[in-house]
C-alpha cells in the first residue's frame, strides 16, 4: 500500500524511480546513480561511488540506495523501479528465495555473489514496488539520466546537468536548459514516430509537468509541436501537428 506522507515531504508522493549502475574495467572504478518523480513535478536525484567494484554491485547498490530511500516517502500505487539491468530483476524476483532455502547456495554449488547486498536488498523490499525491465541506451529519458549519473560518478566527475546524458567539452558547452529541452524533444518525436502510448505518469516525465495537473486533463491537448491525444485504455499519445504554410 503507498505510504503516508513524512515529516520531511508532507506533500510530495513519488511517481516514478529509477536507478542504473557503471563500472571502468568491471573490475574496477565504479558508480550508481538513481532518481525520484514526484507529483509536483520535482526529481531528487542519489549517486555514488566505489574505486574497485563490478557492474552488478553498481547496480545492486543503486536499486538498494532507492528502496531505503522509498521506505521514507509517501509514493503513487503501482508504483515500479526501471532498470536495465536483468541481474537485478531476475535475482530479486526469482533466484533469492533459492538461494536462501540453499543457505546461498547456487544451483551448482557455488557461493552467491555479492550475498551482502542481497540481503540488504531483500530486507529493504517493499511488497507494493516492482521492478520494471527497460532496455539499456534505448531513449528512456530516467535510465539515460541515471546513467549518467552512474558514469560520472565512477569518474570522479561531477554528473552532468539534468537532460544531459553526457558532459559537453568546455568550449562547446550550452545552456543545461538548452541541453535538457533537445534531449526530450529528441524522445518525443521518437515516441511520436512510432506510436508509442503513454501512460500519465510517462508523460509527465515527458512534458515535465505534475501529474496532480495532468490528471485533469480529458481531452486533446497540445505540448509544443504534439498534440497529446486521449486512447482509450487511459494512455496518451503524441501526434506532430502540421504546420502552416
Amino acid at each position: 500500500m503507498p505510504t503516508k506522507p513524512t515529516a520531511d515531504s508532507p506533500q510530495r508522493t513519488v511517481i516514478a524511480a529509477a536507478c542504473d549502475g557503471a563500472c571502468r574495467g568491471n573490475p574496477g572504478p565504479g558508480g550508481w546513480g538513481a532518481l525520484l518523480r514526484f507529483d509536483d513535478g520535482s526529481v531528487e536525484e542519489l549517486g555514488g561511488s566505489d574505486g574497485q567494484t563490478t557492474n552488478n554491485r553498481m547496480e545492486l547498490t543503486a536499486c538498494l540506495a532507492l528502496l531505503e530511500r522509498l521506505h521514507q516517502l509517501p509514493r503513487s500505487s503501482g508504483l515500479a523501479i526501471r532498470t536495465d539491468s536483468k541481474y537485478l530483476i531476475d535475482g530479486f524476483t526469482r533466484w533469492i528465495n533459492g538461494w536462501k532455502r540453499k543457505g546461498w547456495r547456487t544451483a551448482s554449488g557455488g557461493a552467491v555473489l555479492n550475498r551482502d547486498l542481497w540481503e540488504a536488498l531483500d530486507a529493504a523490499r517493499l511488497p507494493d514496488v516492482a521492478l520494471q525491465h527497460v532496455k539499456g541506451h534505448s531513449g528512456d529519458p530516467d535510465n539515460e539520466r541515471c546513467d549518467a549519473l552512474a558514469v560520472a560518478h565512477s569518474r570522479g566527475e561531477v554528473p552532468p546537468a539534468m537532460g544531459s546524458t553526457a558532459a559537453l567539452p568546455a568550449a562547446d558547452s550550452a545552456p543545461a536548459e538548452l541541453t535538457a529541452l533537445v534531449t526530450r524533444l529528441d524522445v518525443a518525436e521518437r515516441l511520436a514516430t512510432a506510436g508509442y502510448g503513454l501512460t500519465l505518469v510517462e508523460l509527465a516525465q515527458l512534458v515535465e509537468q505534475p501529474l496532480k495537473q495532468l490528471e485533469a486533463r480529458d481531452g486533446p491537448w497540445r505540448w509544443r509541436d504534439w498534440q497529446v491525444l486521449p486512447l482509450d485504455d487511459g494512455r496518451w499519445r503524441l501526434q506532430r501537428r502540421e504546420v502552416q504554410p
